[in-house]
């Protein structure tokens, strides 16, 4: 199992930046691909950016050249920088974590953490 918190959402200006944190319950080496997902009002999740345990990165079109995932594995945690905000990039981010365990793939989210770019 694994437990994951997100912090580091609120509000900033079109144009600004943010840093999205997660933090895992257990070494992240050991988690398959861990990502970042965001919801906004009346649409579907939808992938922004992940991370391997190998380090390879997958970015959305909407976000490639603004956005960037990267880990601590030290701290145990995966980060967000976000730049070049857009209003479009409002939503509710989500950490999530896949792990194979017992011959089956899993799936673990956190509790997902606000972004709103707003003038």
């Amino acid at each position: 199992q694994v437990q994951l918190v997100e912090s580091g959402g609120g509000l900033v200006q079109p144009g600004g930046h943010l840093r999205l944190s997660c933090g895992a319950s257990r070494h992240i080496s050991s988690i398959n691909v861990m990502g970042w997902y965001r919801q906004a009002p009346g649409k579907q999740r939808e992938l922004v950016a992940t991370i391997t345990s190998d380090g390879i990165t997958n970015y959305a079109d909407s976000v490639k050249g603004r956005f960037t995932i990267s880990r601590d594995t030290a701290k145990n945690t995966v980060y967000l920088q976000m730049n070049s905000l857009k209003v479009e990039d409002t939503a509710v981010y989500y950490c999530n974590a896949d792990i194979t365990a017992g011959g089956k793939g899993l799936r673990y989210w956190g509790q997902g953490t606000q972004v709103t770019t707003s003038s």
